[in-house]
């Protein structure tokens, strides 16, 4: 077994773990409409600053892991299919750095929870209005890491199911999860509001977790023979 491929199997695992963690501590990954509640929402970071610092460390830490995934994957694709291996690198690169970028933005709310909890309900406003400016642009920014994610998975899926690399279901499986995924978001760069992209988005995650989950423990435990 080359050692890109287990590399590249454990940290599509690695970052499944991440992201649970970054749950745990808090942190936004896409914002949905109950974190719009700014009240609740700044006074629990300002109450638990440490916990959203940690947080955020877990998401630059994930972010970082998601463009060392595309170099892996890059080296796994290459004596497939090189054209196809750098389609991936860009896009899934790409995703990982707007996910770096974003927490510039993201981590500016911890000042804005400090003020909160000390100024006067005329200044809170202001507060919460740049809270949930912050939110919906990250929002924003966090569909078009997905459709990156997108492009970068599909390309890797086709390979996938090309080259009888794993178990033909893994590699439909991304094939579907990535156009659904590139899809449902490119519906909320185009309508943000939109009701419907809530039920896609789920369906699209569920999927998408299903495929990474499998195909890390493939490429792990179970790596193609190159030949």
């Amino acid at each position: 077994m080359s050692i890109e491929i287990w590399l590249a199997g454990f940290l599509f695992l690695l970052i499944l773990v991440l992201q649970v963690v970054m749950a745990i501590f808090g942190y936004i990954l896409e914002p949905m409409p109950k974190h719009y509640e700014s009240d609740a929402k700044l006074l629990e970071i300002n109450k638990k600053q440490k916990k959203f610092q940690i947080g955020v460390g877990f998401a630059l830490i994930e972010h970082i892991c998601v463009v060392l995934l595309a170099i892996m994957l890059f080296l796994v694709m290459n004596p497939y299919n090189m054209m196809l291996g750098l389609i991936c690198i860009i896009f899934r690169t790409g995703e990982g750095l707007i996910q770096v970028y974003i927490e510039k933005d993201y981590w500016g709310l911890l000042n804005i929870a400090r003020k909160y909890s000390v100024t006067s309900d005329k200044e809170k406003k202001s507060l919460s209005e740049s809270y949930h400016s912050i939110l919906k642009t990250k929002s924003f920014r966090f569909a078009f890491a997905m459709v990156c994610w997108s492009i970068g998975t599909l390309s890797f899926s086709i390979v996938l199911v090309i080259h009888d690399i794993t178990h033909p279901f893994i590699g439909w499986l991304g094939f579907i999860a990535s156009i659904f995924i590139g899809f449902t978001n490119v519906i909320k760069l185009v309508k943000p509001d939109s009701k419907v992209y809530q039920i896609l988005s789920s369906i699209g995650g569920l999927m998408s977790i299903t495929f990474e989950i499998l195909i890390g423990i493939s490429l792990m435990f179970f790596p193609p023979i190159i030949s």
